[in-house]
């Protein structure tokens, strides 16, 4: 079976979700675009989802994202329609794509809608009691000839594969959020993994132009076996420096130093609001019975929970409280964790900043992170910090030496091939200026 062979009659799960609905986006046109090139091809790909509000807004999301991406490829457009004397302007022939692209797409349901697909993309709730019946009703009504592309970003692919009974017709295909716009693949085979599957992803993903970073399979994988132990770290410097200062200002100087001294997009506890609190805490829970020398869990997540306060995204893309309260995505206000209300940003700045100091340099992750001369930039930046004595400087320290070991932690366990890989990870998927494995904290 060749590769457009297996796109043959392609599913995906949970389309309707933030995650599925990229997935959606990329392979419709992906298959799309085989379609363009073969005239003699007939595939067809199937949106599925319990909600059928949420697919209504599916086919509206999709028009307006083919549109875009119609637009950048136009010239490419031409030549595929060069054979249709009807289309001579480029708003026909963008119109004309549009109209493929949406008409491969069927929505339903119904889970039986999926049986006989040659191709599965699940993306459905991160819950191994809800995926294993789901994978294993299709692997079974497909006869044992449907491949699955899981979208797990913590559930071990091998626990999948054998309580599903999918004998390797499985992989960890980790689209970072969302996967329109990130490059980044985390590409997870487990051992039973056929290698011809394996081979079709890492094509697929070429042609998306992803850039994939193998992990071996451990809970968690690279992306969140950095991200959960650094947010970990984070939560407990914050509750030791409450010791001596409002549990408010510790979490606010913990993320501040994160971002500003780490030169990161965003500090650490705008990252876990941005994922979501109760994700972060169940990804936690998934990962925590792998690994028996750690304990992955969070007292205080847990009692932000039981207050209500979640974090993550409304449907438009726009963040929901958290730790912080957002304004056209900038945090505004912050939470009393003894309250769950929440105060003003100002004040609790103004009374921290003079004791976190300065910067070694006035440099920030937008100014550094695209730049020409990055890597001149940060060495300037490091050799500074290493030479000041401030709280803050001393903190952001003691940080990047942690963050450092949690990625060492990953390539000595087996989780990562390489420091390579780990920096990738965070560069790519995370947008950090530079990987945790480096020599500004050695």
């Amino acid at each position: 079976m060749n590769y457009t062979d297996r796109l043959k009659k392609v599913s995906v799960l949970g389309a309707a979700g933030k995650m599925g609905s990229g997935i959606l986006l990329l392979t419709s046109m992906e298959m799309a675009d085989q379609m363009l090139q073969d005239r003699s091809l007939s595939l067809e790909l199937w949106a599925i989802d319990l909600a059928p509000e949420g697919l209504r807004g599916l086919m509206k999301y999709l028009r307006s994202q083919v549109l875009k991406a119609a637009e950048k490829k136009t010239v490419w457009l031409r030549k595929m329609y060069a054979d249709r004397q009807d289309l001579v302007e480029n708003g026909e022939i963008i119109q004309a794509y549009v109209d493929e692209v949406l008409a491969l797409v069927n929505t339903s349901t119904h889970i039986s809608d999926a049986w006989g697909s040659t191709l599965v993309f699940e993306a459905i709730k991160e819950d191994p009691a809800v995926k294993v019946p789901v994978l294993k009703e299709i692997a079974e009504k497909g006869g044992g000839n449907t491949w699955f592309f899981t979208n797990t970003s913590s559930i071990p692919i091998h626990r999948l594969d054998s309580e599903a009974g999918m004998s390797g017709s499985i992989i960890g295909f980790h689209f970072y959020n969302p996967p329109a716009v990130q490059k980044l693949v985390e590409l997870i085979p487990c051992r039973n993994t056929k290698q011809e599957l394996t081979d079709f992803a890492n094509q697929y993903a070429k042609n998306l132009r992803k850039v994939v970073v193998p992990s071996n399979d451990h809970a968690g994988f690279i992306g969140n076996g950095h991200f959960m132990r650094d947010a970990l770290f984070a939560i407990k410097k914050a509750e030791k420096l409450a010791e001596t200062m409002s549990l408010q200002e510790a979490i606010w100087v913990v993320n501040r130093v994160s971002q500003d001294f780490l030169l990161r997009p965003m500090g650490i506890f705008q990252l876990i609001d941005y994922v979501g609190i109760d994700v972060v805490v169940y990804i936690m829970q998934v990962m925590n019975p792998f690994l028996p020398d750690e304990d992955l869990h969070s007292p205080f997540l847990d009692k932000l929970l039981a207050k209500g306060i979640r974090g993550g995204q409304f449907s438009d893309g726009s963040q929901k409280d958290g730790f912080f309260k957002y304004e056209k995505g900038k945090p505004v206000a912050m939470v009393n964790p003894l309250t769950g209300t929440y105060d003003p940003v100002g004040p609790i700045n103004d009374a921290t900043s003079g004791k976190i100091g300065e910067l070694p340099l006035q440099l920030a992750w937008k100014e550094v992170n695209f730049s020409a001369s990055k890597a001149s930039q940060l060495s300037q930046f490091y050799a500074a910090l290493k030479g000041m004595t401030t709280w803050g400087a001393e903190l952001a320290k003691e940080y990047g030496v942690t963050s450092r070991k949690i990625g060492e932690l990953l390539v000595n366990s087996g989780v990562a091939h390489s420091a390579a890989d780990v920096n990738k990870v965070l560069e790519t998927g995370f947008y950090h200026a530079y990987g945790p494995i480096n020599e500004y904290f050695n």
